[in-house]
């Protein structure tokens, strides 16, 4: 009897340690995958009882509230947005009944979903406060570095001119991003509802949408950059030392036959460049073709390549802000340097397979304002805790120096012709005549697109103000815009007024 009964103890000894093990995988090693489960229905049910942090655009000196938590009448949470059509490309948005994990985030919700929602080991000690004095669990708020006037204006601007477009700023000494907006955009109201049913309807209404009104082209979409590459031709140029400044000559025939094609590069409307021979600051005020063409030539394609990869082109940056970030493309389809002439002109002038989004096209001005510095951009200033002490801050990091503090103010010369010269192209739209007596320096682009160029050409404006003392740099794609300087310019234009508080 003895015997059994010992048996039996062991054998429930056994099964006891074997469940206690088990309890304890599950809470210590398996606890953060299983919370993550769509089907985890404990982790489903209690998002609704926390209090999820706010997120705010603190930028230029405002503060504004773009994303929080409104208690409903049963003590659930549901998150709101104020100015939703505005802030979308931004915030994204909190999802309980999407099918991605966890639970349909994008955006700032997905980037700083455990800050906000106050799961985050940088959280713990605030958390173990609270299971003493009896407080609810909350998250922290995200502080963005984002301008309220500035967001504001580009949103406007890019839905007054009702194109596919997008627009990008940033502040070119610290690359705190200052305005990213998107335009056609959502309301992410319609995907924080707590129906199930409505949400699915308003889910497939935006997905099926042909207008792509969830793609964020400010830092998701690629167009080709057309002549605001030349910045980056001229940088080659000038880095190589085929140029030595501004004032320096290229030739510039009216008529380009490429090398080793029958085609024909032309300037706009057949024009001549100049006598043919004009400094390069001449060339880039008119945005002259055939002189960049064979500038591109004469750089090579390698050096080509190198620069742009430089300025960011290719994955030359940490492709995070933190949201994700489409890389540029300079080179061939796979992103490496080409070898043939009539490509590498093509390429020079923005064309070709070149392609960009409205944030690299911010940054390439943000590196020309900054003495040839690039700053790693960033959209998350500070991380705050519901007792508002400071959970994380942003401190500005340098990529790298892109070109030289001199090679950087020879070009900027050559953005300020494009808008003061009368004969710039960007003059009648953002020259100080057009803008209130504001000091733009900046570069357009007209690019080709489509097949046999058969689709209105995407309008492109790169920029920076004030020119003597830069505090903004501004990239604008304008789908089918047409001019850049008809298109693109007025929209950045709009944004620098706002941001420096002329308007």
């Amino acid at each position: 009897m003895n015997h059994a009964l010992r048996r039996l103890s062991i054998a429930c000894l056994v099964m006891f340690l074997a469940l206690m093990i088990g309890v304890n995988y599950l809470q210590v090693f398996r606890a953060s995958s299983l919370a993550a489960e769509p089907g985890n229905i404990r982790v489903f049910d209690q998002q609704f009882k926390v209090w999820r942090g706010e997120i705010i655009a603190a930028g230029g000196g405002q503060q504004q509230v773009i994303a929080e938590s409104r208690k409903q009448k049963n003590g659930d949470f549901q998150r709101y947005y104020p100015d939703p059509l505005t802030y979308a490309p931004v915030t994204g948005y909190d999802s309980i009944y999407a099918n991605t994990s966890p639970y349909g985030l994008t955006g700032i919700e997905q980037a700083e979903n455990k800050l906000l929602a106050g799961t985050a080991p940088s959280l713990a000690v605030y958390n173990l406060k609270g299971l003493f004095t009896g407080k609810p669990k909350q998250g922290a708020s995200v502080y963005l570095t984002i301008s309220p006037r500035a967001q504001q204006a580009a949103y406007q601007a890019l839905a007054q001119m009702g194109k596919p477009a997008a627009a990008v700023a940033i502040d070119p000494q610290t690359g705190a991003i200052l305005a990213l907006a998107s335009y056609p955009t959502f309301n992410p109201n319609l995907l924080a509802t707590l129906n199930g049913v409505q949400f699915n309807k308003n889910d497939a209404r935006l997905v099926r949408d042909p207008a792509q009104p969830l793609l964020n082209r400010a830092l998701n979409d690629t167009f080709p950059p057309g002549s605001s590459f030349k910045i980056v031709t001229s940088s080659t140029a000038f880095g190589t030392g085929k140029v030595h400044n501004q004032n320096s000559t290229i030739p510039a025939p009216q008529f380009y036959h490429l090398p080793g094609s029958s085609s024909v590069l032309t300037n706009d409307g057949d024009a001549p460049c100049g006598n043919g021979n004009p400094p390069i600051i001449f060339a880039f005020t008119v945005s002259c073709n055939t002189a960049f063409g064979k500038l591109g030539d004469t750089v090579g394609g390698s050096a080509l390549h190198s620069y742009a990869g430089l300025y960011g082109f290719n994955a030359g940056w940490n492709m995070s802000i933190p949201l994700p970030v489409s890389p540029s493309v300079y080179g061939n389809s796979k992103g490496q340097p080409l070898t043939d002439p009539a490509q590498i002109a093509l390429s020079a002038i923005g064309q070709f397979d070149d392609a960009v989004t409205p944030m690299q096209e911010a940054m390439i001005a943000a590196a020309i304002a900054n003495h040839g510095k690039l700053m790693q951009p960033y959209l998350v200033q500070d991380v705050k805790a519901p007792d508002q002490s400071v959970v994380t801050s942003t401190t500005p990091t340098e990529i790298r120096q892109v070109v030289s503090s001199q090679v950087a103010a020879y070009i900027t010369q050559m953005m300020i012709s494009v808008t003061h010269n009368q004969d710039g192209t960007a003059f009648f739209t953002a020259g100080p005549q057009a803008t209130g007596g504001l000091d733009i320096a900046g570069k357009t682009g007209t690019a080709q697109n489509g097949p046999n160029n058969s689709h209105l050409d995407d309008a492109v404006f790169t920029c920076f103000a004030p020119a003597s003392n830069p505090q903004i740099a501004v990239g604008v794609i304008v789908k089918g815009g047409g001019f850049g300087a008809d298109a693109a310019a007025p929209i950045a234009v709009k944004i620098i007024q706002a941001y420096l508080g002329q308007h």
